[in-house]
């Protein structure tokens, strides 16, 4: 095992971990963003409110979420230490004759950072309130028949469940009621915020200059280096992870916060 210790510590071997963990991180942007998207349903709250139960109740989403902190990690560490190896080899010369470099490459240390920050920020306001805080629940009466919601209404402070969802059916069959967890008025409540609405938004910017040099760098890594497939690596990093999934998670706190002007 002593050549794949070797290897892994290496600059080669931790740029191919930063590939690996990135592209993996790529993929679950993708899944987030498409949960996230629940939040614009006119529903109140009920959509984005059950799928985040079942985020957080799922055992295999559960493991995947472990292993994604960890990966979160890994490729932060990694990221840090070859910035600063990159950076201690560079001569004054060679950083004068390299202009071939996009501003993003240059600053994926920085870029890094941020977006280091707004993690902690993030999960402490609502993975952490989720979790560990005192968070409301709220009632919805759904009609079977026509799949709409007859009537809402937040419970009153200090109501509990054994769990983060209850369900049960009218004595006529003819409606249900859904009493869940409110995540989404903490989001409505977070977003009210000009401060942290800016602070998002700045972040997805930071999101997608990283994204643009790393996905396609990331690629590059693998070996993945070629005149057929390039567009479309190209295509993917641009379009989809520098433009659509920075776009629609800086658009959730605008939402909120022109939804209470």
């Amino acid at each position: 095992m002593s050549w794949l210790t070797q290897t892994l510590s290496s600059s080669i071997g931790k740029k191919l971990i930063m590939a690996l963990t990135g592209l993996f991180l790529c993929t679950f942007l993708i899944v987030h963003m498409v949960g996230n998207l629940q939040l614009f349903k006119p529903d109140q709250g009920l959509a984005f409110n059950t799928y985040t139960v079942f985020m957080t109740t799922n055992p295999f989403i559960k493991t995947i979420s472990y292993g994604l902190y960890a990966l979160i990690l890994i490729h932060a560490f990694d990221g840090f230490y070859l910035v600063y190896m990159n950076r201690k080899a560079r001569s004054r010369t060679y950083a004068k004759v390299n202009n071939q470099s996009t501003w993003a490459s240059r600053n994926m240390g920085i870029l890094g950072t941020v977006l280091l920050v707004y993690l902690v920020v993030h999960m402490g306001d609502f993975w952490y309130e989720y979790k560990f805080g005192h968070l409301p629940f709220k009632e919805y009466t759904i009609d079977l028949s026509e799949g709409t919601i007859i009537d809402t209404r937040q419970m009153p402070d200090g109501f509990m469940l054994n769990s983060k969802i209850e369900e049960r059916l009218s004595d006529d069959n003819k409606s249900k009621t859904v009493i869940v967890k409110d995540l989404y008025q903490e989001a409505e409540a977070s977003f009210a915020n000009p401060l942290l609405v800016f602070f998002y938004v700045l972040s997805m910017a930071a999101v997608s200059f990283h994204l643009v040099h790393g996905f396609r760098s990331a690629w590059q890594t693998l070996g993945a280096n070629h005149p057929k497939y390039n567009p479309i690596f190209n295509f993917l990093g641009v379009w989809v992870f520098a433009i659509i999934i920075p776009v629609a998670f800086a658009a959730m706190p605008i939402y909120f916060f022109l939804k209470q002007l």
